[in-house]
Parts: structure tokens; sequence; C-alpha cells
């Protein structure tokens, strides 16, 4: 069975990415025995085109799609990123009789919904790696495929929650050169290599779509795995690395041990990753410097203490600033977020956020404005309560939450912030 996979993310957005995802799912399809190619059509100036020659020449018995973003999360005239997908579905309908599975992060949050919409013959939500495999012996076989974790098919009535895997050592990392290839269009843009050393996130901020993708259970990978991987990356060309876990520093004694064997390997990398301001310790940001981080992406969210109570965060704005001193005084830069317009947020907690940032004299922040409703988070939830959106709004079209009567003043607002603050952007 001829499999072709194809990431259909033509968006930049903060930066151009390489689809880790569909590399894992790649490799545990090849492992299995499948014929498998890929196609990236982020570097593809004529995607459809070159899509076209692709599946022409490959003759796919099954076309897999990984769907990464819905839309770009901007609440001002939001960009919906599913018609471009929806061309890509229709192209793979008009070249081939292949059977279209989905998959993907932006995918599995809107499994139901996102399928119909694209008009695909199935989709899984979830950790694809095992499930998808599993598919492909069945379809291969003929048989049954009503309990594979995470099916979503329409005509069959399939529609599984999804399984999440504990031991995700033996889900095997993508080689460099046949799984996962650098982008050749980007001159001297450096490319940062998306990595992920676990997987899941147990926090349960309220308007966080984690666990739809990978679950509420944290599992981590050996950290013997983890630089053996690392290593034939870099004997691949690359040396920058982007570690993409929810929060690299959760929990403490993994992420040493990890900073440790990255610093014993010799490996000379470059890092960054994203960093959850709490219990962050002096001696783990040590340990990040001296392995090679350069910068961390601290997802603050509010310089409120109230506003973070309410968006069920763990720590407070004294463990943020401890967490912004440690990272300034280890030489390592921060790109700081805010969430503005959230439940109970009011003038005064604004004017706190926007000077409370402006204390870290972070080197880069980033400002939101209305925060982004998934399904099935307390904000969601919410939401519907107070009537932002009606009950029966799948949100797979973007829906902002921005508390009532504050959007046009924090607007104002924030746009003279910033004009006097060259590293603050929206």
């Amino acid at each position: 069975m001829r499999v072709l996979l194809i990431s259909a993310n033509t968006e930049t957005i903060n930066m151009p990415v390489l689809p880790l995802g569909m590399a894992f799912v790649a490799r545990a399809a090849e492992d299995a025995g499948y014929e498998v190619s890929q196609i990236n059509l982020m570097a593809e100036p004529e995607a459809l085109k070159t899509l076209t020659e692709r599946i022409q020449k490959v003759q796919p018995d099954i076309i897999g799609i990984s769907v990464r973003n819905i839309d770009d999360q901007v609440s001002l005239q939001p960009r919906f990123l599913l018609d471009p997908v929806k061309a890509i579905v229709s192209t793979c309908r008009q070249s081939s009789e292949a059977k279209i599975v989905l998959g993907g992060a932006g995918y599995s949050i809107f499994p139901g919904h996102a399928l119909t919409y694209l008009a695909a013959d199935m989709g899984i939500q979830g950790e694809g790696e095992q499930s998808f495999v599993t598919l492909l012996d069945r379809l291969n076989n003929d048989a049954d495929l009503s309990n594979i974790p995470g099916l979503y098919h329409a005509d069959r009535g399939i529609a599984n929650p999804p399984a999440t895997f504990k031991k995700i050592d033996q889900i095997f990392f993508p080689q460099p050169g046949r799984h996962i290839f650098a982008l050749e269009h980007t001159g001297d843009e450096i490319i940062w290599l998306p990595f992920q050393t676990r997987r899941g996130c147990p926090l349960n901020c309220s308007y966080c779509s984690t666990p739809s993708i990978e679950g509420g259970t944290t599992r981590k990978r050996a950290p013997g795995l983890i630089i053996d991987a690392l290593a034939a990356y870099v004997s691949a060309g690359f040396d920058h690395f982007f570690f993409v876990d929810n929060t690299f520093n959760l929990p403490s004694g993994y992420s040493k041990d990890l900073c440790d064997q990255m610093l014993g390997s010799g490996l000379n990398i470059t890092w960054r990753g994203i960093l959850y301001p709490w219990k962050v310790e002096k001696e783990l940001v040590t340990k990040m410097a001296e392995s090679g981080c350069v910068e961390v992406s601290l997802g603050l969210e509010s310089g409120s203490d109230i506003i973070l109570r309410k968006m069920n965060k763990q720590y407070r704005t004294v463990d943020v600033r401890s967490a912004s001193e440690l990272l300034k005084e280890g030489g390592i830069r921060r790109m700081g977020f805010l969430l503005l317009g959230g439940p109970g947020e009011t003038q005064q907690t604004v004017l706190e956020s926007l000077e409370f940032v402006d204390s870290l004299a972070l080197e880069m922040v980033k400002v939101t404005i209305g925060i982004r409703i998934y399904p099935d988070t307390e904000l969601a939830f919410h939401a519907r309560r107070t009537g932002k959106i009606s009950p029966d709004d799948s949100l797979l079209f973007p829906q902002f939450y921005i508390e009532n009567g504050m959007e046009a003043w924090i607007r104002q607002t924030v746009d003279a912030w910033m004009k006097d603050r060259p590293n603050w952007i929206h």
C-alpha cells in the first residue's frame, strides 16, 4: 500500500516550521512496512501544481493531510486557514481515487466539524502514529475500523475518542533526510527544528486546546534516546532546535537531567523553548544556558493576579518576575506573551499588565487582544453561559472572547503604548 503524506501548512505566522508531527507518522508507517512519500507544501511556491504532479508520480492508495492551523488567532479580521486546505483536498480528489485521512494539531481540536468542512473521508484526532498504522492495516485487510482510537469516519458513523500512549519511547523519532527535511527557500533565515521531549499537559489553563491534541498527562521520553536523536540531527546539519514541549521546565528534575545530558553530549547545539513561569529555579536556568538555550517563550499571559487566577494559572506575578530575572541573569533572551480581554478583564487589570510587563524589560513582547475560544475549555463554557457564543457554535470559524465593552479601549490603549516600544508586537 502506497501512502502520500501532505503537510498542508503554508503559513509562517511566527516563523517557518518543519512538519514534525507528520514526520513521526511517516516514520511509524514506514517502519510498519508501508511505502511512504511526503510533500511539504510550505516549500512549494506552486503548491497545487506540485501536489498534482506528486500524486501522479506516487499513485497513492491513501493520502494523509496534516492540518496544523485553523486560523491565525488574530481577533481583528482573523484569517480562516482551512479554505486553502479545502483546495488541497479538492486537488487530491481530482487527481486520485485514494482515501483521504486528516490529522494534525489543528484538525484534532475540531475532528468532526473539520472533517465535514474539508470533505475528507476520515480523520484521526490526537496522536496519529499508532492509530494511523492501525488504520492502514485494517484498510489493507478490509477489516473492521470501528475501534481505532481517535478515528472519525462520517460515512460509517465512527467518532472515537483519542488514546494517549504512555510508552512514547516506542514511537521512534523521524530520521533526518528520510522523514524530515530542511527547507531550501529560506535564504539566511535560521530554521529551528521542532523537537519534542514530552507530550501532554496537566495544568488545565482555562483557554488551552492542548488536552484535545496531546492529552492531560505528561509523558516523558528517556533522555538517552533524546540525545541519540539530537546527535542524528546534528550529523545531518541541524544545530538549532525549538523544544516545542508545552512546559520545558516541568517537571524540574527531568528538565535538569535533560540539560545535563545535552551539555555532556558535546553536541554544541543552540536551542529555545517554552517556559511556564512557575517553580523556575536558578539551577535549572543555569543548566539551560550551559546546554545551549538562548531564548525562551515566557507565557506569562497577564500582569494581574486577579486575571491569572481566572485563567487557572498556578503562578502569580511574583513568580513571573523571579523567572524573568533568573533568565536575564543567565543570558537567555525572553519573549513574553500577553493575552488581554479575557473574563474579568477591566481597564485596571489591563494597565496593571502593561505596566508589569514593561517593568520586566523583556527583549520582546507579543500582545494578543482577545482570546481564541476552543471547544471543551472552561473559556468556552463561560462564553456560552454568558451568551458570548451560541450553544450550538462549533467554534470552527474563529470566535474570540473580549470582555464586554472593553475591545475599543484595549485596542486604543495598546496601540498608544506600543508606539514608544518597538520591541512590542501585535
